[in-house]
């Protein structure tokens, strides 16, 4: 059973009562406030990864469809049958989110290594405007929607330049 309390400022203490046959133990941590903003930047970073990885879903899917799983596990079938456009532009925008990942990953790391604790809020929220700006991107592009593909890729090009903007202003 685990017991929270606060002792002095910034610090808590975790007892956790361990069986009769072990002693008890107490765990002693630091909370700060930059370490919960800083978490948001990695929880944003880690989702930008994973929706790089998750973006050619729909395209294998729909080369399995049309192409069938022999020619899917084949290297390239000869002669292969035309994918649908959705899925040709699926197959476009999981390209270019490999491509903008580096730029982001060159300027959030430098952040990540100098930002205080003041800085950290704005990375967090400059982070969550990149993911979602590169999901509805990835939505739009897909579904070819017109007019609002290009902002929602400028919207994610604007993020990395302001937290590249934030950092340069801290060095």
């Amino acid at each position: 059973m685990a017991k929270d309390s606060q002792q002095g400022s910034g610090v808590a203490v975790k007892v956790i009562r361990a069986p009769a046959w072990r002693p008890l133990r107490i765990v002693t941590f630091k909370k700060t406030e930059r370490r919960g903003m800083m978490e948001g930047v990695y929880f944003y970073l880690t989702l930008s990864g994973l929706l790089t990885i998750f973006l050619w879903f729909p395209y294998i899917i729909a080369r399995l469809f049309a192409w069938g799983l022999p020619g899917l596990l084949h290297s390239y079938p000869e002669n292969p049958p035309e994918l649908p456009a959705w899925a040709q532009r699926s197959q476009r925008a999981h390209l270019n989110m490999v491509e903008t990942l580096p730029a982001l990953l060159a300027v959030i790391i430098p952040a990540l290594a100098l930002a205080p604790s003041t800085l950290s809020n704005t990375l967090a929220c400059w982070m969550q405007v990149f993911f979602y700006a590169r999901v509805t991107h990835a939505v739009v592009f897909t579904l070819a929607i017109p007019y609002l593909r290009t902002p929602t890729y400028l919207v994610s090009w604007i993020a990395i330049v302001m937290i590249a903007v934030h950092t340069l202003r801290i060095m």
